[in-house]
């Protein structure tokens, strides 16, 4: 297969510059190196930027309610055990309104590879807050309510009980990679994508994200993996942070 087989002709409507176009064109790459066929695949997307994905991508697609991408999945999964399912959707919707379908679907150890493609911040609606804004990034609901501790997508996955989390810039050359890897693990697959907003957000642009991220190899045991994702020096780990064997039922 090549990545021109995953691609449908519509042109894609993001802004300019936005980091969705990388994970478009990577996921493509990556679902044609895995020898897939576009009919083997089905994705389903949450609303918002990432889930007009649905509409450039030639696979079988899901657009379903905010939030509710991931239960989606895992029932196309049930009723096509065959089919290669993936979740695809933002910070806002995977961690504020599917929250909980997040966890349980870690928790219970769906065969589903979840894309969480994080820019901070419901862009779609023009910069609201979501659970991984950082304090210090301006917002349209800030000083509306009061601010809490943000929400770490692959700490709480490997907390639910994960068996493969993942973090990726979008910009960096492995990302492909990584995507594969978490399509070929049999069992519930996190990778969250750092992926800038070019319009809202000033202060996490593709630059700031070079001079902070470092690549790690997979961590060796479980409480290595939860330091890595947790982070805290400045400095975010990406790459493969674990990856135990296939548990999937």
């Amino acid at each position: 297969m090549e990545k021109t087989d995953f691609l449908q002709a519509a042109v894609p409507t993001w802004c300019p510059g936005c980091g969705n176009f990388l994970t478009w064109q990577v996921l493509a790459q990556s679902l044609a190196d895995l020898q897939l066929q576009p009919a083997e695949v089905a994705i389903a997307y949450d609303i918002g930027c990432s889930g007009n994905m649905g509409n450039f991508l030639r696979t079988s697609a899901f657009l379903g309610l905010h939030g509710r991408a991931i239960p989606l999945a895992v029932g196309i999964k049930q009723a096509r055990p065959d089919l290669t399912v993936l979740a695809v959707g933002g910070d806002g919707g995977f961690l504020a309104e599917g929250t909980n379908h997040f966890i349980h679907a870690a928790r219970r150890n769906d065969d589903i590879t979840v894309i969480l493609i994080n820019n901070h911040l419901f862009s779609l609606t023009t910069g609201q807050a979501t659970p991984t804004t950082p304090a210090n990034l301006p917002n349209k609901t800030a000083g509306l309510f009061k601010q809490a501790k943000v929400l770490n997508a692959p700490a709480l996955a490997l907390t639910a009980g994960a068996g493969f989390v993942a973090r990726a810039f979008v910009g960096q050359a492995d990302y492909g990679q990584i995507l594969m890897e978490a399509v070929r693990h049999r069992g519930f697959s996190l990778v969250e994508a750092l992926s800038p907003c070019v319009t809202f957000d000033p202060i996490y642009t593709f630059a700031w994200y070079r001079k902070h991220i470092r690549a790690v190899k997979p961590a060796a045991d479980w409480k290595k993996a939860r330091q890595w994702a947790e982070g805290g020096d400045d400095i975010i780990k990406v790459g493969i942070l674990f990856k135990q064997a296939d548990k999937s039922k």
